[in-house]
């Protein structure tokens, strides 16, 4: 029997629901990409990224691309052949980064780090000292890595930088963070940010977003990786067409210039406490669930665990069966764990356009399996989930 006949729910780290507005805004006809409406549909865009990074001083960029088309664009801009970076692993991410940079070209040195922890701002400062001859020119970090689920703490690793009195630049990819978690790229010391459109920015795939600090713009002027497509400078030329390198892509302009009009009628600062509410209430069912011991959040400590996803371990236990019973018999589709944790957990995307009755559906649902398939667990794992919700609505 199943009961999936309905609206489904898609539950994973991206790419993640599209509001009905945001589609919608996407039918209408092409227009003109030399002037008029078009022109104005850009200037909005590009104020808007720099808004939702907390940017004003750094200058945005708009790609046609996905999250690996920015990891090229922020080092294509800023590096030459034969530099170093430092890659901070916490996952998978930043790890794919740093093999990106690779294929360029680019030295590539790893930090040690774990899957289960966020890096250690400590072990970042002391490496950066022993670079006494300022070989590294640039540090990769994820802010949100979607494969372990962890929370990397930024200001706490520009801190050690600013400690350690290295010159290097600060790369955080936000794809997985941001408009879910707070994110202040001036306040912290950033100097290129970048994320895409399909996860907490609501919009479909297809456009990425990378913004450049001073710092960074500065190093772009001798950058001798820099290429055609990719290039800051050509992007800031005096006509329309050169901010997209050819011609803008329309319609998921359009899109995307609806999601921003969402974020900032709810506020950035509602965003995000939105998505630690439900993040918080999935924990919280899991916590419960866990006293068993077969399942537990994979993240070890509650400070550095994501609002923005939840990666949930099994122990001795196959999460296969859970997985398809959530899908096939009640349409809610939750993630794979990929990398390191293949086949070992289960993700849960509450990033983006979520709220409450899907992620309370999520929990029950899962319940419901875990109950069905005799996997064992303590029940009330969602009357848990409700209680987060309560209290944050001002219950007791």
């Amino acid at each position: 029997m199943t009961l999936r006949y309905g609206k489904e729910f898609l539950m994973i780290p991206g790419p993640t629901n599209v509001p009905d507005e945001v589609l919608r805004a996407m039918h209408r006809p092409a227009v003109d990409i030399y002037e008029g409406p078009l022109l104005q549909t850009t200037d909005d865009c590009l104020k808007g990224i720099s808004r939702v990074f907390r940017s004003t001083t750094g200058k945005p960029y708009i790609y046609i691309a996905n999250g690996h088309g920015t990891w090229d664009a922020a080092l294509s801009n800023t590096l030459s052949r034969g530099d170093k970076v430092l890659v901070l692993e916490s996952g998978r991410f930043a790890i794919g980064w740093g093999e990106a940079a690779e294929l360029i070209g680019i030295e590539v040195e790893i930090l040690p780090g774990h899957w289960r922890k966020a890096v250690d701002p400590a072990a970042l400062e002391a490496r950066l000292k022993a670079d006494t001859e300022g070989a590294i020119k640039a540090v990769l970090v994820v802010q949100v890595d979607t494969a372990s689920g962890v929370l990397n703490d930024i200001p706490a690793l520009r801190k050690a930088m600013n400690a350690s009195g290295h010159g290097a630049l600060l790369m955080v990819d936000c794809m997985a963070s941001l408009g879910c978690v707070p994110f202040e790229m001036e306040a912290w010391g950033v100097d290129v940010a970048m994320a895409g459109s399909q996860k907490g920015l609501m919009s479909p795939p297809g456009l990425a977003f990378v913004v450049a600090g001073q710092k960074a713009l500065t190093a772009h002027k001798t950058a001798g990786l820099r290429n055609a497509y990719m290039d800051w400078t050509f992007r800031d030329g005096p006509e329309h067409y050169m901010k997209y390198c050819g011609t803008p892509p329309e319609h998921l302009l359009f899109a995307f210039q609806k999601s921003l009009e969402l974020i900032e009628e709810e506020t950035l600062e509602g965003v995000w406490r939105r998505h630690a509410i439900l993040a918080e209430a999935v924990r919280a069912a899991v916590e419960v669930w866990g006293r068993k011991g077969t399942l537990e959040m994979n993240i070890l400590k509650p400070e550095e665990r994501s609002d923005s996803v939840s990666v949930i371990c099994f122990n001795g236990v196959d999460p296969a069966p859970l997985r398809s019973f959530v899908k096939d018999v009640c349409g809610i589709t939750i993630g794979i764990a990929i990398g390191d944790l293949a086949g070992k957990g289960i993700r849960i995307g509450h990033m983006g356009h979520v709220n409450a009755a899907m992620v309370l559906g999520t929990l029950s649902a899962m319940e419901l399996g875990l109950r069905r398939l005799g996997i064992p667990h303590e029940s009330g794992g969602v009357d848990a989930a409700i209680a987060v919700m309560d209290r944050a609505l001002g219950g007791n």
